[in-house]
């Protein structure tokens, strides 16, 4: 039975511009985990399933999801800005050139329009989920005993919807697999599945939440105070799901979810972002960030810009929740009209257009921090003429001492006539963005998958790498203009350098996933000398101390080491100068209770920044 308890939430907005079209103070509600499960390793639910059966083209149904999604927003102020085109278009394309792709291999098929593809890497596996399946590979694209393809309803509560999402939470070690089902004609259920040990072929703590409202194209982050859902609801709702209790398989694990109201077009698709952990695991106490952005296109009123909200939450008996907006940051004019019958996307040899994935940051909002700043990248689609959309993408920046955030850089990525859509960006340790996507033409190029990049020393507002082609796509789709819904871009959790991205493409008219990684090298003329790349750094426990060795450095100005747990929280902290690009230290583990912690190393107002983990028993 589902339990509600009314919790404390405070709805302030302290900002102008559209503030006064916002919610009134309300109250958070909390439920409690309707259903909880331990399961069986996966090798035990593979060895009792039926062999997974790769669907026939012909027996390709399309999602019901669209039946509960409102239209995207089309211009509804027809001289609103750019007047022209789009003053933020990056025309020429970057030299640079990344390593050869590391990896690449083919994801799996699926049984619906669209794949939604989703994934992840971890130590030493990366898995994937579309619709209706997932998959354990090694990072290599090998086969993993017990691995799948196995259907989300062989782990999540025989459900196959879809809209699947996968993390690793590098923080506890663990895997997480989320997705969506239906209940009744408007509300819905969410559902989770989280590793019970950082193998993911073994078992897992399953729980299902009640929703109110049918959670659509949910997205997911990694916070310290828990795991937060956004997702397309009439009535916007941002949920936080008891981390540390679900980690801990407990079956009265809680959420809490409050109501707020962004600037949107009434009945219109849209869905706020929120910030997901990359690096260190933001303090205890830290607001969660969540992010949507409006077009003064949608009507009198608007204003083009990102708006930014902080969200913080305290478990314990009483439960509380609070939302506030933080700040609201003017952005390059930029046109975010899509078509409302979702035509978007020319192909070659048909006039059958690709939904364009319109109206919303699309996945991630990774958020970083540094020694001094903290960062956020994102993206969103525009339109850069009637024939071609494109990727506007953003890196974010927030002052540690003032809070302030700012525009960094901004800047849409046009180096062509092609259409870029679907795009997933992350930052690196070294600060370099990457930044993949799908790509397609009315002439000569199918929809297929690319990359590129920029180096944080490189000129602000370019992505100064050449556009790598990963797969290029062999024929056009004309069953449906269902594409996406997703793509992700993830770092890999051992060298913090390695970026992994899933997206679709188009293989003899119908829908593929692929998987790949790829870096940028730093070379000579990036600031950080080559001789970072070999950096050194490992933590250990020895008896009472906890030893921190640290080689390679490509400088010897000051260095900032701190240890944290887990949760994000400062136990101990020091300043200290290498000698001969090389640093010994350590930290007392007196009192530290046994588990995981967390050492970082980085030098102020730089983009420099390492985590090693550390186990204390």
């Amino acid at each position: 039975m589902r339990k509600i308890f009314l919790a404390s939430f405070v709805l302030l907005f302290t900002l102008n511009a559209k503030s006064q079209n916002l919610t009134k103070d309300n109250k958070a509600e909390v439920i409690v985990c309707k259903e909880f499960h331990e399961t069986k390793t996966l090798r035990e639910i593979a060895e009792s399933q039926p062999a997974y059966k790769v669907i026939k083209d012909e027996d390709r149904k399309e999602s019901e999801d669209r039946k509960r999604r409102s239209p995207y927003t089309d211009k509804n102020l027809k001289n609103a800005l750019p007047v022209g085109e789009d003053p933020a278009m990056q025309k020429v394309m970057g030299t640079r050139q990344p390593e050869t792709l590391l990896n690449i291999w083919e994801g799996q098929t699926t049984s619906s329009y669209p794949p939604d593809p989703s994934g992840a890497a971890g130590p030493n596996h990366y898995v994937q989920a579309v619709n209706s399946s997932y998959q354990i590979f090694t990072k290599t694209g090998g086969t993993v005993t017990g691995g799948g393809p196995l259907t989300l309803g062989s782990l999540l509560f025989n459900s196959n919807e879809g809209d699947p999402i996968v993390m690793y939470d590098k923080y506890a070690d663990r895997w997480v697999i989320t997705e969506f089902q239906s209940q009744g004609s408007t509300a819905g259920n969410i559902l989770f599945a989280i590793s019970k040990t950082p193998d993911p072929t073994g078992q897992y703590y399953i729980y299902l939440f009640s929703s109110p409202l049918f959670p659509d194209y949910e997205k997911f982050s990694i916070w310290s105070d828990g795991y937060y859902m956004t997702s397309n609801q009439s009535t916007q709702k941002v949920f936080v799901f008891e981390r540390d209790s679900m980690l801990a398989g407990k079956a009265t694990s809680r959420s809490i979810y409050q109501t707020f109201t962004p600037p949107k077009v009434a009945n219109s698709f849209f869905c706020p972002l929120p910030a997901d952990a990359d690096g260190q695991l933001p303090p205890a106490g830290t607001p969660c960030p969540i992010f949507s952005y409006e077009d003064d296109g949608w009507g009198t009123g608007y204003v083009d810009r990102i708006n930014i909200y902080k969200m913080s939450v305290t478990w314990g008996t009483t439960p509380t929740a609070t939302i506030t907006l933080d700040a609201q940051l003017p952005t390059q004019s930029f046109d975010a009209s899509y078509n409302s019958s979702w035509n978007d996307i020319s192909q070659p040899g048909t006039t059958k257009k690709l939904d364009g994935i319109g109206g919303v940051f699309t996945y991630r909002a990774q958020y970083r921090r540094w020694t001094g700043y903290n960062t956020v990248v994102l993206n969103n689609g525009v339109k850069i003429s009637t024939t071609q959309r494109s990727i506007r993408w953003y890196e974010l920046r927030q002052n540690t001492t003032t809070g302030l955030w700012s525009i960094y850089q901004q800047s849409t990525y046009t180096p062509d006539n092609l259409s870029r859509w679907v795009g997933s960006i992350a930052m690196d340790d070294n600060g370099s963005i990457g930044l993949a996507y799908s790509v397609s033409a009315s002439s000569g190029t199918y929809p297929g998958i690319r990359f590129t990049g920029r180096l944080a020393s490189d000129t602000l507002n370019k992505m100064t790498f050449a556009e790598q082609i990963v797969v290029s796509g062999s024929s056009s789709q004309t069953s449906t203009n269902r594409f996406g819904d997703y793509s992700q871009t993830s770092l890999d959790p051992v060298d913090g350098t390695l970026f992994w991205h899933t997206g679709e493409y188009i293989l003899n008219g119908q829908p593929a996933t692929k998987i790949f990684s790829f870096k940028l090298p730093l070379g000579s003329a990036s600031g950080i000398e080559e001789s970072a790349q070999s950096l050194s750094f490992v933590a250990f426990q020895n008896g009472d101390k906890i030893n921190i060795k640290i080689n390679n450095l490509s400088t010897n100005n000051e260095l900032i080491v701190d240890l944290f747990d887990i949760k994000g929280r400062q136990i101990d902290g020091k300043k200290l100068y290498p000698s001969v690009n090389s640093l010994e230290t350590s930290f007392s583990s007196v009192g530290l209770a046994k588990g995981t912690y967390l050492v970082r190393i980085g030098c102020i107002n730089t983009n420099f920044q390492k985590v090693a983990k550390v186990v204390v028993d």
